[in-house]
């Protein structure tokens, strides 16, 4: 079992911002819709992969993105969340139209070389799945503007509070739906969403 290391707990304050997926039901007999969340298009950013890579808005281009901030010591959530997302990483490993990024969001103990270490414990490879650190304001600003909760917090289990919530971000850059990562019905919603996003092309 991939996860057998992943230590359990808890489930902690979790933010109204991974509550129920947000998009459009469909109307009666057409397609289902996706409005644009948030205040626009995803702006500028550069955090390094445990690759070694610069990831930047640039890689999302024309490519469905799910995104979720963590942190590898996480006592309680995270183990979920990265079980499930293993879930999505397995389901669409040979598509090259989809791409997870997962921020840290305790950059200071989570290194390129943490992290490294964490992807290969999770038998993550290739470039479909990236764990990215970089400067801890401006991953907390990220996590402002994709509306996920994300600080630090000393009480706390493991120093941080954070939301669950997965975001599904379309090839233009807008945030088209959110959802509870850490609950198995909720990521079947988001990967059939997926699903729909990959034939509509965005539309």
């Amino acid at each position: 079992m991939k996860l057998k290391y992943l230590y359990g707990g808890l489930l902690f304050a979790f933010f109204m911002s991974c509550g129920a997926e947000k998009n459009t039901p469909p109307a009666q007999g057409g397609p289902k819709e996706f409005p644009v969340l948030g205040n626009g298009p995803v702006t500028p950013f550069g955090f390094v992969a445990h690759t070694g890579d610069t990831i930047t808005e640039k890689n999302m281009d024309g490519k469905l993105t799910v995104m979720d901030f963590f942190f590898t010591s996480c006592p309680t959530i995270c183990p979920k969340m990265k079980t499930q997302l293993l879930r999505v990483y397995e389901k669409y490993r040979t598509n090259d139209r989809v791409l997870i990024l997962s921020h840290s969001i305790d950059p200071e103990f989570d290194t390129k070389e943490v992290l490294a270490d964490f992807a290969k414990r999770l038998e993550v490879s290739g470039d479909r799945w990236y764990f990215l650190t970089g400067d801890k304001d401006s991953i907390y600003a990220r996590a402002d503007q994709y509306m996920i909760s994300a600080k630090a917090d000393a009480s706390a289990p493991g120093g941080y509070a954070h939301s669950g919530a997965f975001l599904l971000i379309d090839g233009d850059r807008n945030i088209r739906g959110m959802y509870d990562g850490t609950r198995e019905q909720a990521v079947d919603s988001m990967m059939a969403d997926m699903d729909i996003l990959l034939k509509q092309e965005w539309k």
